[in-house]
């Protein structure tokens, strides 16, 4: 009833993302997503998990199938959980048949995921990961968005989860990150991410 109640006061689309159900015992997820589009639903996105789940155990794409292999389904339909390599993506679209892939965690601290997974997808090939002259910049652009959104306080917090996997694989960085994520103010992040490319750029390079 709420999402039919929405489609009727909206003029644009609406997409709906849900997960497969409460619990193993309550697996309901193609009846829903029939109903679902029933009622003006433009498309569905399944988390191939239940609520009971959360992020435990392996997301089951089986059933996500299942709704999109479903004679009666005609909307698109989009997997979602543990989409963590560009190979799970494209396996998603081509052993499961969905219309496509929600990328959720594996993009926390890695924007190149996405970048990564088109290019695959199109030639099947790996681009190279992002120098550290990229990730500091994106690092330093995401801090900055976030401060003159939130201000200086909540957007500093709100930024110290992503700098772990921004950095992710470089030999002896603890310490900087150390120092970034119990830094409170803006300036002196952006001050270490200086440190950070007078210390690996010239690494980077040999």
């Amino acid at each position: 009833k709420l999402t039919e109640a929405m489609v009727k006061r909206t003029n644009i689309p609406l997409t709906v993302k849900t997960r497969l159900g409460w619990d193993h015992n309550s697996i309901k997820i193609v009846e829903v997503a029939e109903r679902l589009q029933d009622v003006g639903c433009a498309a569905i996105s399944i988390h191939g998990r239940t609520r009971a789940q959360m992020y435990k155990g392996d997301a089951d794409w089986s059933y996500i199938s299942k709704v999109k292999n479903n004679p009666r389904m005609y909307i698109p339909v989009f997997g979602n959980g543990d989409v963590n390599t560009p190979e799970r993506a494209m396996e998603m679209r081509d052993n499961y048949g969905l219309d496509g892939a929600m990328i959720g965690r594996a993009s926390i601290g890695n924007p190149w995921f996405f970048n990564q997974v088109k290019h695959f997808m199109e030639t099947g090939t790996h681009l190279p990961p992002p120098s550290i002259e990229q990730r500091v910049s994106v690092a330093r652009r995401h801090l900055e968005m976030s401060v003159a959104w939130k201000g200086e306080i909540l957007g500093v917090l709100e930024t110290r989860r992503h700098y772990t996997n921004y950095f992710r694989g470089y030999k002896n960085f603890k310490p900087y990150r150390t120092r970034m994520v119990t830094s409170n103010h803006s300036q002196e992040i952006y001050d270490i991410l200086n440190e950070v490319l007078q210390k690996f750029v010239p690494q980077e390079a040999l």
